[in-house]
């Protein structure tokens, strides 16, 4: 009887401690949770805290700088699986591979301008974006027949294969094979 009591009693505290947290009252939630002595209450108030926060938050795309849209959009669409959505060029060209969608900015687009600081924004860099293939060295050998440009050889490590390849303006696109 004394343990059922005591489990009660534990389970009304943490009612009013979920509680005292929809009520969004900080100062409750911490005095209730050093009560308690519950880390796994402060724990969730923490997660609750950074699922609010990545909440403000939502992906949207990658932009890659661009010389020409339409080169670009040729690129893309005819060698790897993109479709296009918004065309607008010169300027700009919103494409998609089933979740990933690429924003194709040219010279003349707003995301294009130059900082406040007087940087230009230029295609290239090293952040890329990652294709997943079934095939690496079968793929890469017709692509160099074809005339790509990649960046390095064929990297093994243990999560799998990849390479580095270079749209037209220099951006980069990681090819990737998980390992088996």
């Amino acid at each position: 009887m004394f343990k059922q009591c005591a489990r009660l009693l534990c389970c009304v505290a943490l009612g009013f401690i979920v509680l005292a947290m929809r009520a969004s009252d900080k100062a409750v939630c911490d005095t209730a949770a050093a009560k308690v002595g519950d880390k796994s209450v402060a724990q969730a108030k923490s997660e609750d805290s950074r699922s609010e926060m990545k909440s403000n938050f939502r992906a949207s795309a990658v932009r890659y700088q661009v010389k020409d849209v339409d080169r670009a959009v040729a690129f893309y669409t005819q060698h790897l699986g993109f479709k296009v959505e918004q065309p607008q060029a010169p300027a700009f060209a919103r494409i998609s591979n089933g979740n990933l969608t690429l924003w194709l900015s040219g010279p003349k687009s707003s995301g294009s301008r130059p900082m406040p600081d007087g940087r230009r924004q230029e295609p290239g860099g090293w952040n890329r974006i990652v294709l997943t293939v079934d095939d690496l060295p079968s793929l890469v050998a017709a692509m160099n027949k074809a005339g790509f440009r990649f960046r390095n050889q064929i990297e093994t490590g243990p999560g799998g294969k990849q390479i580095q390849l270079e749209d037209p303006d220099g951006n980069p696109i990681e090819l990737f094979e998980p390992a088996s």
